[in-house]
């Protein structure tokens, strides 16, 4: 399989912002924070992995949401970004606005 053209300069700079603003919005699950970090590196799923030290298959599982990480391999993941594992609140629901009864 012919390996497609590696991104440029730019194109890695915006994906590994992207990432960043992402992860700072809370919109971002762990599964596609390790596709966007693989992919704002420019590699494929086996250098990201020998880069790592993950099998090319732990890489693919990790990407699908099918793996359970521990928190030792998400922090070596994720330290390269300057980000950290920890429990994140969810943005508060909003309550739908009660009209008080009219008398």
């Amino acid at each position: 399989m012919p390996r497609r053209k590696p991104p440029s300069r730019v194109e890695l700079f915006e994906a590994r912002h992207s990432l960043l603003r992402a992860a700072e919005g809370g919109e971002l699950t762990w599964a596609e924070g390790v596709r966007g970090m693989r992919r704002s590196f420019g590699m494929t799923q086996a250098e990201f992995g020998q880069t790592f030290g993950l099998t090319t298959r732990q890489v693919s599982q990790l990407e699908t949401g099918a793996a359970n990480p521990t928190v030792a391999t998400l922090e070596r993941l994720a330290r390269p970004f300057g980000l950290t594992v920890g429990l994140i609140p969810k943005p508060a629901i909003p309550e739908p606005s009660r009209k008080e009864p009219e008398r």
